[in-house]
């Protein structure tokens, strides 16, 4: 079972009480993520086609810090929300960070979550080909939200809106499942975070 920690230890090296100072490791930098997942593993498998046809495998993301949420295109709150910060996390990273990481939205909508109507939601909101926005049939997308943890069901009373978990996962540059961001995170969070996760 993950269990969300909230905070991060510092690893630090040991002190000398001797005349002479004493060489220390360096501290790690903590991260501004909302909550840290324990123990920390492999991130699940992630591999589906965008809504462009092209395979997308996570494992081929190595070296990168990997950003990965669940989203739909008529979603009329978080879904445009997280969307929205994330391209503001872009602009604060600046070009040789943001080379540093990658953005995957997995649908949570295998019916309304249409080419036609991803590429709208992405023009939109100003994140054509800058993240990959991955899709796939109901059976292929359940076997990914059941390993990854996150809820869909259509609300029975609206069933044109989903009711679907609203987090942001970062992986490290070693594919591991490190870090959770809450749906309204702020952007400065994520642009720190991207270089410790990559290095990591």
């Amino acid at each position: 079972m993950l269990v969300v920690a909230g905070a991060v230890l510092l690893l630090s090296g040991c002190g000398s009480s001797g005349a002479k100072p004493a060489k220390t490791q360096p501290k790690r930098a903590t991260l501004a993520a909302s909550g840290l997942l324990t123990p920390v593993q492999q991130a699940p498998p992630l591999t589906l086609k965008n809504y462009l046809g092209q395979p997308v495998n996570l494992a081929s993301y190595r070296g990168k810090a990997v950003l990965v949420t669940f989203i739909y295109t008529h979603c009329p709150d978080i879904c445009p929300l997280i969307t929205s910060n994330l391209r503001v996390a872009q602009n604060l990273m600046g070009t040789k960070t943001a080379s540093k990481a990658e953005i995957i939205a997995v649908s949570v909508d295998s019916k309304g979550d249409t080419p036609k109507a991803i590429a709208s939601f992405l023009a939109r909101h100003e994140m054509t080909g800058r993240m990959q926005y991955l899709v796939g049939s109901t059976h292929e997308l359940a076997k990914v939200w059941k390993a990854w943890g996150v809820g869909s069901e259509r609300d029975a009373k609206q069933p044109e809106f989903i009711n679907h978990s609203g987090l942001i996962y970062g992986v490290t540059g070693s594919g591991k499942r490190l870090s959770i961001y809450a749906a309204d995170f702020k952007p400065a969070e994520i642009a720190h975070d991207v270089p410790l996760l990559a290095a990591r």
